[in-house]
């Protein structure tokens, strides 16, 4: 039976404003047309197998058009690959899936230089990391050995073997997948590895309405595959013209400034034993302006911050023993802090 992925556990959704996704009132400095239209292609393809999840579809977006990576956590069986290769379909881009498992080694995913007999020379065969988007799949069951292949692509897009190296094309993008570090034969990520990633997703169980759902839809189905019914919507050239679209959108220095206080908060709280580091600042950043262009604004607002900023920073705090044995969890000290500093006016 195929998987739909559901699920109304959304921290990131709590905050969201009623007017965000209403027509916004002002004559933009920016022309965001094409950009809406390719969200909204993109919004209605996937919607077409995905019941509800509204914000983790949005999350998804947004990190592709501020170019940053994904990782999606849940437990087996919520449709973790199925949304990422779903997602994969409907861009017009190269794509490729790699299965981690616990002995797969560094040049299976970068590739390895081949003796070639006829020319008596050495031959670099690119690995499947070489393509636009990239769905690893249980990422987590992988030493740190072979995690450490990831760490220059992903932070660099480009991969060095033997001396040479070679540059990814544009569009660039991890999605992993991993299963909760509780659980048997995984093991916890490197935290270099976890900075590289922009958000962290968590998907949780769906609600009974939409379970019902997801069985009518899959008996309505019979046969036929998810994946041939979805369509490619935006090419490598359109996404790349939309992502210089989304370096334009204007932040004032108040909002960076706001920005980096929430970061720095994250490095001076007892509840934290590891802060975020100012990569998670740009990131920030970077993903506040997509979101509010994905709003239909050419401009940023504290409600775009806090709209990203429990995604973009719950992978890369760590919390003191004493938190994690009263069973807290990032995303409650991310609001709780953010709530502490002045929003701009």
């Amino acid at each position: 039976m195929s998987e739909e992925i559901t699920n109304n556990e959304n921290p990131e959704a709590e905050n969201e404003e009623a007017s965000s996704n209403s027509e916004v009132p002002f004559e933009s400095r920016l022309d965001l047309t094409e950009l809406q239209n390719m969200i909204s292609n993109i919004r209605t393809e996937i919607k077409k197998i995905i019941v509800g999840q509204d914000n983790m579809i949005d999350l998804m977006i947004c990190a592709l058009l501020a170019d940053g990576h994904i990782l999606v956590e849940g437990v087996p069986g919520v449709a973790k690959t199925l949304t990422a290769r779903l997602f994969a379909k409907t861009l017009d881009t190269g794509f490729s899936r790699i299965q981690f498992t616990p002995d797969l080694m560094p040049a299976d995913i970068t590739g390895t230089s081949v003796f070639n007999t006829k020319t008596t020379d050495f031959e670099f065969k690119k690995g499947p990391i070489f393509s636009n988007l990239v769905l690893i799949d249980e990422i987590n069951r992988s030493p740190a050995k072979t995690q450490s292949a990831l760490f220059e692509v992903m932070q660099e897009k480009q991969i060095t073997v033997d001396g040479n190296t070679y540059k990814m094309e544009a569009p660039f993008l991890v999605v992993a997948t991993q299963n909760p570090i509780e659980h048997e034969g995984t093991y916890r990520l490197p935290e270099a590895q976890m900075d590289r990633f922009l958000f962290k997703i968590d998907v949780g169980y769906p609600s009974i309405e939409e379970e019902v759902q997801i069985l009518q839809g899959s008996y309505n189905r019979k046969l036929a595959s998810e994946i041939e019914q979805l369509n490619a919507v935006v090419n490598a050239a359109e996404l790349n013209a939309q992502r210089k679209v989304i370096s334009e959108i204007h932040v004032e220095k108040e909002l960076m400034e706001y920005i980096a206080k929430i970061v720095h908060q994250t490095r001076n709280s007892s509840s934290i034993y590891i802060g975020a580091s100012p990569r998670a600042s740009v990131f920030i950043l970077k993903a506040a302006q997509a979101w509010a262009a994905m709003r239909g604004r050419d401009f940023i607002t504290p409600e775009d911050v806090k709209q990203v900023i429990v995604p973009t920073l719950r992978h890369r705090i760590t919390l003191t023993p004493e938190k994690e044995m009263e069973g807290i969890i990032p995303d409650q000290i991310i609001k709780q802090l953010a709530d502490k500093v002045e929003v701009p006016r």
